[in-house]
């Protein structure tokens, strides 16, 4: 008994001692590198990131966002710059790219071309400019591009087309990149 009731003790002690890792979703905030994107929330790490790391990480995107809705894993390359940005590190040594495939393409679209297909109004659009504001090429799948009918021109500016995904991901990996694994 005696044990068990030290056990209960330790535990509630250490749980208490995490502090604000276990704070709930207030704990997230935008910001502080792109304010209204990536919320983040502080954590006390056993190990700080050194303020002179340097990121070259792609992300890998297919699922498309919900009609109308921001599309969660864009605005995790924002939540990647903002906490490491929040945790010391220098914004130009973050370099990220997403690369986009399948029905997430369409997240990708300025407004005329999404009209064309009936489509609501990219509310991307603003991340997607703020990403490239900060150290970030995004890429369209070509071959994905070529099934669903997209042209180049149909792309929000800066968006680039790439031959493929996979010709995406091989050339940043050539570049220093890694993937982020979702």
């Amino acid at each position: 008994m005696k044990v068990l009731r030290f056990t209960c003790t330790m535990l509630s002690i250490s749980l208490m001692s995490v502090g604000f890792s276990f704070a709930g979703p207030d704990a997230f905030t935008p910001g502080p590198q792109i304010e209204n994107f990536g919320e983040n929330a502080k954590v006390n790490q056993s190990k700080a990131v050194s303020p002179n790391a340097k990121f070259k990480v792609a992300f890998d995107v297919g699922k498309p966002a919900e009609e109308g809705k921001l599309n969660r894993s864009f605005n995790s390359l924002a939540r990647f710059i903002n906490m490491h940005v929040a945790a010391g590190v220098k914004p130009e040594n973050i370099e990220l790219a997403l690369v986009v495939h399948g029905k997430a393409a369409n997240d990708l679209l300025h407004n005329k071309a999404r009209a064309a297909k009936e489509l609501v109004e990219n509310p991307n659009l603003p991340l997607l400019q703020a990403l490239l504001d900060n150290n970030t090429q995004v890429f369209l799948c070509g071959q994905t591009a070529a099934y669903y009918g997209i042209k180049s021109e149909d792309l929000y500016q800066g968006v680039q087309m790439s031959l493929s995904a996979m010709t995406a991901h091989a050339l940043l990996q050539q570049e220093g990149y890694t993937v982020n694994p979702f």
